[in-house]
């Protein structure tokens, strides 16, 4: 193929995925008259800056160019901003920059320029910096530390830091202040540690013990000079981190410790600091009880605000809790088919909106993404006025609308900003069906080039997710969908399937897979697969030659499609999936299968592992060996069951490769790859 020709793999690798030149990170100034956001020049460009612009009359002006700034230090990955939305800190390059847009630059144009405060050069590098709400005060992550420094760069000073004791040997400090946990990150929505007062003199800063946490491994088998790095990783069944929150004054080495009984709840989901006063949400580790506490500031003692029970798992919504102008909780749902939001616990929705996320709080109202019942391919913002208690709907046209601010009575949405990211090459030939007894939403993909009706049978490919954590057949066009057309273009008839466990559809279904991830998951791919041709004959799918291809959820799903039911499936490309579930973390694992002593049934029932004496069709197997979210150990264990039980397959491991692709070569080489054991496997 020619370096100009075009092609998907390329652009998917040029573009990371179509998300360069995509802006995001909105923030509104608190009178609503400007929007922030970062945004990179280009849809090839990976450099993200920050601009402003004028939500009446559109004009953008640059606030912060890193090229000028600091060249060849990348992007701005984050910024954060006081409550009025003025003054602005972000890192690059290992500095911390601060930015205020009511400053002159001296030239009387208006513009602000950012400058760079120094700070205490023993210090660790400034990460996620973050104003008080009135913009005296900057708080920073340095190393295991929480520092403030004001804002004019002066009495930079530690608020909270670990013991001596606390700060470990050769792998570094156990015990860190302001960051967030591993399972907080990847299974809760909660990717903060600290959170300001809103007068600027107080603190809510979570503590992180990891002492107890397993130590894994990390080696790069193409250099053997490098030694193998340590990383803390919470496994199925296995301690967590011991979490704490902690009042601390931005003035003084004074603190009072949050009290709760953390031997019941040790998982903090969310906490915050509003105008009437801190709270914090926590969750026992069966994950079957939230409760919402406020928080004493004088001397950190918590009283029960809410609490929520389940018997499978209480459901994490983001954004949430939250609390309004007036004070009225804002908590979720579920009754039946129906996710609500609720305020002071009672619904706050109507019946068949399922609450997704609520994106902002403005006064006494609430701005949710949802998905109504009658039209479970799109998401909608809506807006709730808890004065009136009336539910609008306030976007219509069919796609995924997940986003967007509330403030000021004024409404932003991502489309109200300029995008600069890439069209993909080529058009989606893609119809959305309901099929089945379950009515299994379904995206159809088919050649550019096929004739529906024309009696030409093609070959067949799943490509799902068809995990509780992506709604995959929806209205928007994600970069998935364009994989899809693509794998079309080559010969198949390509279809993705959302079955039971997957999000949309509200509490009862995703509940579905309790205590069996792959049972409910695979046999709605068969189902629906079934049905599709029978009830669309058209499409011309050849029940004979079907494969299935997939990464993460959607690998493991791949594996036990051609391990367990090679009567329907006759190859299999499964990329990163987790084979043995007791090597992925705690939060996540133990929500759909509980805890390993607890459940050991329905471990085994997901065990991979087991099954590899049945595989009777093509199999290619592909991991990154840097992958710190699902363990290439998990690939590598299942290769070696195959290895024993004598059973041909194939594997393309990825050097230096995390759970996401990002090196172009590789990225395009893989689906390239993929594709010619694909049409190998079905004898194309």
């Amino acid at each position: 193929m020619a370096p100009d020709s075009p092609s998907l793999p390329r652009q998917l690798a040029r573009t990371h995925r179509f998300s360069l030149g995509v802006p995001g990170q909105f923030t509104l100034t608190s009178d609503g008259s400007t929007v922030l956001f970062l945004r990179s020049r280009g849809g090839s460009d990976p450099v993200d800056c920050l601009w402003a612009r004028d939500v009446a009359d559109g004009t953008e002006r640059l606030l912060a160019d890193p090229a000028a700034l600091a060249p060849e230090q990348g992007g701005i990955g984050a910024y954060a901003t006081d409550a009025s939305g003025r003054r602005i800190a972000f890192a690059l390059a290992g500095r911390l920059w601060t930015l205020d847009l009511g400053d002159k630059d001296g030239d009387g144009d208006g513009h602000a320029t950012p400058r760079p405060l120094t700070l205490d050069p023993a210090a660790a590098p400034p990460v996620e910096p973050r104003p008080d709400p009135t913009g005296r005060r900057i708080a920073y992550r340095s190393g295991p530390t929480l520092r403030v420094v004001e804002w004019d760069g002066t009495a930079d000073r530690v608020v909270a830091a670990p013991e001596p004791a606390e700060l470990g040997g050769e792998f570094g400090a156990d015990v860190s202040f302001g960051a967030p946990e591993y399972v907080a990150t990847a299974s809760m929505h909660r990717t903060r540690g600290y959170w300001w007062s809103p007068d600027g003199e107080r603190l809510l800063v979570a503590r992180v013990d990891v002492s107890s946490v397993q130590r894994r491994w990390i080696a790069d088998p193409t250099d053997p000079t490098v030694r193998p790095r340590a990383a803390r990783y919470p496994a199925a069944g296995t301690p967590n981190a011991d979490v704490s929150l902690w009042l601390v004054d931005a003035d003084s080495p004074k603190r009072h410790q949050v009290a709760w009984d953390r031997a019941a709840f040790e998982y903090v989901t969310e906490a915050g600091w509003d105008e009437h006063g801190p709270f914090a949400s926590v969750q026992s580790r069966d994950q079957r009880t939230v409760r919402v506490l406020a928080v004493d500031p004088a001397d950190g003692t918590t009283s029960r605000l809410a609490e929520q029970r389940d018997d499978a798992w209480v459901q994490l919504v983001p954004g949430l809790p939250a609390r309004t102008a007036s004070g009225a909780l804002l908590t979720h749902l579920d009754q039946g088919d129906t996710r609500h939001l609720a305020v002071d616990g009672v619904a706050g929705t109507p019946a068949g909106i399922n609450l997704g996320a609520v994106l902002s709080v403005d006064g006494e109202s609430v701005l949710i993404t949802a998905v109504p019942a009658d039209d479970v391919f799109s998401a909608h913002l809506y807006r709730l006025d808890l004065t009136t208690g009336a539910t609008e709907q306030l976007t219509h046209e069919p796609d995924v609308h997940e986003d967007g601010v509330l403030r000021a009575g004024t409404l932003l949405r991502p489309a109200d900003v300029p995008s600069c990211a890439e069209q993909p090459i080529g058009e989606l030939r893609r119809t959305l069906l309901r099929v089945g007894e379950r009515s299994l939403c379904t995206a159809v993909f088919l050649p550019s080039w096929y004739e529906p009706g024309s009696g030409e049978r093609l070959p067949v490919l799943l490509d799902p997710y068809a995990g509780p954590a992506i709604q995959r057949v929806t209205e928007g066009r994600f970069w998935v969908d364009d994989v899809s057309q693509w794998f079309a273009e080559q010969g198949f008839v390509v279809l993705a399937i959302d079955g039971r466990g997957v999000p949309g559809r509200g509490p009862r279904w995703e509940r579905e897979v309790h205590l069996d991830s792959f049972g409910p998951a695979l046999q709605d791919q068969i189902d629906a697969l079934h049905a599709v041709a029978a009830e669309h004959p058209e499409f011309g799918l050849d029940l004979d030659r079907v494969a299935i291809r997939g990464w993460s959820f959607g690998g493991s799903l791949a594996e036990a499609a051609v391990l367990r039911r090679p009567d329907v499936f006759h190859a299999a490309a499964a990329g990163a999936g987790v084979t043995d579930q007791h090597l992925y973390d705690t939060h996540w694992r133990e929500r759909f299968l509980g805890h390993p002593d607890a459940q050991p049934a329905a471990y085994e029932a997901c065990d991979l592992l087991r099954d590899a004496p049945s595989l009777r069709r093509p199999l290619l197997l592909m991991h990154g060996l840097a992958d710190d979210n699902v363990y290439p150990a998990n690939t590598l264990r299942l290769s070696n069951a195959l290895l024993a039980a004598g059973r041909p397959y194939e594997f393309l491991p990825l050097a230096r490769t995390g759970h996401r692709v990002t090196d172009e070569a590789l990225a395009e080489g893989m689906l390239l790859h993929q594709l010619d054991f694909l049409q190998r496997a079905l004898g194309l």
